[in-house]
């Protein structure tokens, strides 16, 4: 019997395994910081034979809350990610499966690789109105790369679209590949009609260097970028830099920041009610862009989500407070399950790649419904 974490995005300490019956595991914190949640290993062991993990220290973990009703995520051909009960006493996770192969991958959420991204970005390129572009360089030497899709002019609308700023949080960059097919299928009339009016902006994966460290939520140095759009820097986090600069030469009339959340089962928003230029206009927006959403898809709830921010309290170092405020345009946090979105439960895959990037798609149309209001 093997575990592996010597691959991409892999995040796994071995206590010890004794026995098949016996394997003892904690999670690794993000690099310089004591933030501890994602995990990706791979067993290799004797197929059809009983497996109990037990992943421990989860009361000091970053989210220990996002233990609970959670099952783990598995994977035989890493393409079909499923899920395996799993109980959590408030400080271990346990979980036993009887593998069907040799080798049998284990992660927090279906990851999404470094080269499955570079697939997304060159994959976009090869339409007519799409441009790729590598803004400047992570402080790991990864490529900060943006797409602009449609022909930019005077009267078109700018829309703003970015990821993973919590790299663990690979539910993003499915969301967004999902909406990228659809903008970018000629057969779509919604994608067709939007790049009328608009052009789109997007940054599939603001934080590569997290992404293949195997962290949580921040970069190669321990930093939450996500905390840094106020005053981010070229030293600390060079990848909110470079975005907020281009945002400031192109104007942005609708921001959407991808996210996931460990503990809430729930599909939802936050948006900007907290920011001090928070008025009537937005506020109508916000609604407009909700209630479509709850029309064209059951996979979307503005029931349970964050409480609202008191007003002019937001924090403006987070992306879609400094983005609204910045430029008094309607400015979301979408946020997708770790766990499910229970209202549309799936017991066999939980919250899933294949549901992401179908709210992706979903948001799209949501988009387009928006868009004459902005």
């Amino acid at each position: 019997m093997k575990i592996f974490s010597n691959f991409e995005s892999g995040n796994i300490n071995v206590v010890s395994a004794d026995s098949p019956q016996n394997i003892q595991l904690t999670i690794p914190a993000d690099n310089q910081t004591d933030i501890a949640q994602w995990f990706h290993f791979r067993l290799e062991s004797e197929a059809q034979q009983a497996h109990h993990f037990t992943i421990n220290e989860l009361a000091k973990s970053a989210y220990p809350e996002g233990w609970k009703d959670y099952d783990v995520v598995a994977s035989y051909d890493r393409e079909e990610w499923f899920r395996i009960p799993a109980e959590f006493d408030g400080d271990k996770l346990t979980f036993s499966v009887i593998p069907a192969h040799e080798s049998m991958y284990f992660a927090y959420f279906a990851p999404y690789s470094y080269d499955r991204h570079q697939d997304l970005l060159h994959s976009a390129q090869v339409h007519p109105y799409c441009k790729l572009e590598t803004l400047g360089h992570t402080l790991d030497n990864n490529d900060i790369s943006l797409l602009t899709i449609g022909e930019p002019s005077e009267e078109k609308k700018n829309i703003w679209v970015i990821g993973r700023q919590h790299p663990g949080e690979t539910m993003a960059e499915w969301f967004i590949e999902g909406l990228l097919h659809r903008l970018l299928d000629e057969t779509d009339t919604v994608g067709r009609a939007l790049l009328d009016k608009v052009v789109i902006r997007v940054v599939p994966n603001m934080n590569p260097d997290g992404s293949i460290r195997g962290h949580l939520r921040t970069n190669g140095i321990g930093v939450n970028l996500n905390r840094e759009w106020q005053t981010p820097s070229m030293d600390r986090s060079p990848e909110v830099y470079l975005v907020r600069e281009r945002m400031l030469e192109t104007g942005v009339d609708l921001f959407l920041d991808i996210h996931g959340d460990e503990a809430i089962p729930y599909n939802f928003v936050a948006g900007g009610e907290g920011i001090p230029s928070y008025d009537e206009r937005i506020k109508d927006l916000e609604n407009h862009f909700k209630q479509a959403l709850l029309t064209i898809t059951p996979e979307f709830q503005d029931e349970v989500g964050y409480d609202k921010d008191e007003p002019g309290k937001a924090n403006l170092t987070v992306g879609s407070n400094w983005v609204g405020e910045q430029f008094k345009c309607l400015s979301f946090t979408i946020e997708m399950p770790f766990k499910d979105h229970i209202s549309q439960a799936d017991e066999l895959y939980g919250w899933s790649p294949e549901r992401s990037a179908a709210f992706g798609h979903d948001t799209l149309a949501t988009v387009w419904a928006t868009v004459d209001k902005l």
